[in-house]
């Protein structure tokens, strides 16, 4: 548990007919919404009988223990802050920035100013789309606090329906540069596995069966072979919650320092002792599409920042 978050539990009272496991464990806690539980439920924050559960229209779970991890929902919206932003492209409806690592997109509990939306507020004096959404404005889509690269966000909300709508298609071209661990084979293949909240662990999400979660397709290219480890480049059909990093896990070669999904034992990392590197050695190398107001194709390119790139250089042959 973090700071922000508290812990409710206990055992789901029998569910009456008709009624929902949200409705249930509304009813037995009283101060929080139905809602509200609905949206803890289907980020994974129930956990019954010690396991993730993530259907809140449930009919099943009574009498059983229950544990629910309750974020603090924050007031107020976002507020300009003056962070240095490195912009790549700008125009009065959208703004693509190259975002660094350790930069979060939106405030959330434990980040509550710092981030990328406080810095769109400042540069953008105020101009982003959804501003009726507090938190979010312009956030169309986003990338890991410990991801590097290519972002769009949008400034005006006709931006934000067409770019929506770009993604909803899969008509964005969004290809990542990516470090793992061993030696992927065959050097080049499509991944195809279907991801959603993990049964185990409430934070992480992993490949589940074709009746679960969402469709999920990475294509992956060997860049490079280095010492320990490969270059790849990853394109995505579709874009899902950690969904390379996943991907990756789950054929054996995770990134490398991705501390959530990385397995330190068999870790690179763990036998290089002259290698430092603390997050997912993970970059959004490229990112095109149609603008939605001009019409206009475009795209866009940066190469990995300066931590990765000595990671590279290290692990070369």
């Amino acid at each position: 548990m973090t700071a922000g978050q508290s812990i409710k539990s206990g055992f789901v009272p029998e569910i009456k007919k008709k009624q929902r496991l949200d409705a249930a464990l509304a009813g037995f806690l009283g101060d929080l919404s139905r809602e509200r539980i609905k949206q803890l439920i289907s980020s994974g924050d129930l956990l019954i009988d010690g396991a993730v559960f993530t259907d809140p229209a449930s009919k099943k779970c009574g009498g059983k223990p229950f544990s629910l991890t309750v974020t603090e929902q924050i007031d107020g919206p976002a507020q300009p802050q003056d962070i240095p932003l490195d912009i790549v492209f700008e125009d009065d409806h959208l703004i693509v920035i190259n975002k660094p690592a350790g930069l979060v997109v939106h405030p959330a509990a434990g980040h509550r100013d710092g981030t990328l939306v406080n810095a769109l507020l400042h540069h953008c004096k105020g101009q982003l789309s959804r501003m009726d959404d507090p938190q979010r404005p312009g956030i169309v889509h986003r990338i890991d606090k410990d991801t590097s690269g290519l972002m769009v966000a949008a400034k005006t909300d006709k931006a934000h329906d067409g770019l929506a709508a770009l993604f909803a298609a899969h008509d964005i071209e969004r290809r990542y540069l990516a470090i793992c661990n061993g030696r992927p084979m065959p050097p080049s293949a499509t991944i195809e596995g279907n991801i959603g909240r993990s049964n185990v662990h409430r934070k992480k999400m992993a490949v589940v069966g074709d009746d679960k979660g969402k469709t999920a397709i990475t294509h992956y290219t060997t860049k490079e072979p280095l010492n320990g480890a490969t270059l790849i480049e990853c394109s995505l059909e579709t874009g899902r919650t950690h969904q390379v990093r996943v991907h990756m896990s789950h054929i054996g070669h995770s990134l490398i320092g991705d501390p959530l999904y990385g397995t330190r034992q068999k870790s690179l990392l763990s036998r290089r002792k002259d290698i430092q590197f603390c997050r997912q050695a993970l970059h959004a190398a490229t990112l095109g599409f149609i603008h939605p107001v001009t019409g206009e194709k475009l795209l866009f390119n940066r190469n990995f920042p300066l931590d990765m790139q000595e990671l590279f250089s290290k692990l070369r042959v």
